[in-house]
């Protein structure tokens, strides 16, 4: 049996057409290295390669799949993925498609609404991919359902990643794009320590996807995938993709004083945080291991919005003195804010830019809500009546229309307020342009085109 993993090209999407963000397909090498010893499979990766529809059509009549297996992480992008389905039918209707990932397991419904979709894996794959080759090989293929989900108990069993499977040099030695999270140096590695969040925020579909049970990988597990990367690969640098990687804390210490001990000292970033989940020891283990980036999850400089709506433990004193000894131990700190939840005043959006001013991190990323499907702020939109925007749900525009703001209100405010915070101190503005690896002219640039992509929005000339 044939089986190939395909990660769509987006720039298939008339929604974008420039993203580059060219991270290493991690889930997909996961569900290859468990499928491995009993199909022949194959990854496809359309969007680093850049495959047109032609050259991806031309690839899969080539290798001669039985099944083909989609993911896709965004909803923004999801016109792609069905048109991985699509093409695949073109090729042979023969030919099982299965598709998994965030979008199809936040809109399964949706999902096989496709006709060119024979089924949707919700959750996890690790168990549910070898269920189907199960009932693929005996001739028991889905009859009638077509909709399968489950999460694996273990971490543990899941063997390293197939990297052989995808030229994983040409992923490790170019960094996914430009920013402030670049990771560096190169070759760099992503690892998932552990996944699940027990915390429910109302914006994140984490318990949907992954689970509310935080399911750890043993320490030593994690120690020695690392240990494999830097022997194997030449890996000078990780990114940890957990949901929620301080949630406990002293398996956290346990971790990063194995890098320690275990020589595998490396810099490394985490894109989000828990500040409520740390404590001075912790900062001091996490720089001494090798800790660079680190973003830390605030949401809200507004107890209100915190508690009502978010529903997130932050303690403002306390993120106070983290940030204060992140900052003395000399890591690039990062603060993540959303503004623009329903009922949320302007009053408290003001107060939230007051905060991400005073706490004087290295940077703020200022996002606005969005409601994605399976998530508390959805319901809460429904109830408020607050879907508004064009019905797209994408990162970049806001889509939440109250009496207090519009989506064009966030889109402006975001752009201008992320700006004036980030670039206002020439010293800030300095570190930040080392930190994405770009001049300071060459920074300049990226914030003009960020306010005008602003401005274009919301149909500003």
């Amino acid at each position: 049996m044939k089986v190939a993993l395909v990660v769509p090209n987006f720039r298939w999407c008339e929604t974008d057409k420039n993203t580059l963000w060219h991270y290493i397909p991690y889930n997909l090498c996961l569900l290859a290295s468990v499928i491995r010893d009993r199909v022949d499979v194959s990854i496809i990766d359309a969007y680093k390669d850049d495959m047109t529809e032609k050259e991806f059509s031309r690839k899969l009549r080539k290798l001669e799949p039985d099944i083909v297996g989609i993911t896709m992480l965004f909803d923004q992008y999801a016109p792609s993925a069905h048109k991985v389905a699509e093409l695949t039918k073109k090729v042979s209707r023969k030919i099982k498609t299965v598709m998994g990932g965030v979008y199809a397991t936040t809109n399964p419904e949706k999902v096989l609404e496709d006709c060119n979709i024979d089924c949707v894996i919700e959750g996890e794959g690790e168990e549910m991919l070898p269920y189907l080759l199960g009932l693929y090989e005996r001739g028991e293929w889905l009859k009638q359902e077509h909709l399968v989900g489950g999460r694996i108990k273990n971490l543990d069993d899941i063997p390293l990643p197939a990297y052989d499977l995808i030229g994983y040099k040409k992923y490790i030695n170019s960094a996914p794009r430009k920013s402030v999270d670049t990771p560096r140096p190169l070759p760099f590695a992503r690892i998932m320590a552990s996944r699940g969040c027990p915390f429910g925020c109302a914006f994140c579909q984490v318990e949907t996807i992954m689970g509310a049970k935080f399911r750890p990988r043993s320490v030593s597990k994690v120690l020695d995938e690392m240990q494999w990367l830097k022997e194997r690969y030449g890996i000078k640098s990780i990114i940890f993709d957990d949901d929620n990687l301080l949630y406990d804390m002293d398996r956290a210490k346990e971790l990063f004083q194995g890098m320690i001990d275990r020589d595998l000292v490396m810099p490394w970033s985490s894109l989000a945080v828990a500040v409520f989940k740390m404590d001075k020891e912790l900062v001091g283990l996490m720089k001494a291991s090798g800790c660079q980036y680190l973003a830390v999850a605030i949401e809200s400089g507004t107890d209100r919005v915190l508690k009502e709506i978010i529903k997130k433990p932050v303690n403002f004193q306390h993120a106070r003195e983290m940030i204060k000894a992140i900052k003395e131990a000399g890591i690039y700190i990062v603060a993540n804010f959303i503004v623009g939840f329903p009922t949320e005043t302007w009053e408290e959006i003001r107060q939230t830019i007051e905060f991400a001013e005073e706490i004087d991190v290295d940077y703020i990323k200022l996002f606005h809500a969005v409601p994605l499907p399976h998530t508390r702020l959805w319901d809460l939109c429904e109830q408020e009546n607050a879907f508004g925007g064009n019905g797209h749900f994408v990162w970049s525009k806001g889509n939440i229309r109250t009496r207090e703001f519009t989506p064009e209100d966030l889109t402006i405010l975001r752009a201008y307020e992320w700006d004036r915070i980030n670039f206002t101190n020439p010293e800030k503005r300095k570190r930040t342009a080392e930190m994405m690896e770009v001049t300071l002219e060459e920074l300049d640039e990226i914030r003009k085109e960020t306010r005008r992509n602003a401005c274009d929005m919301v149909g500003v000339k």
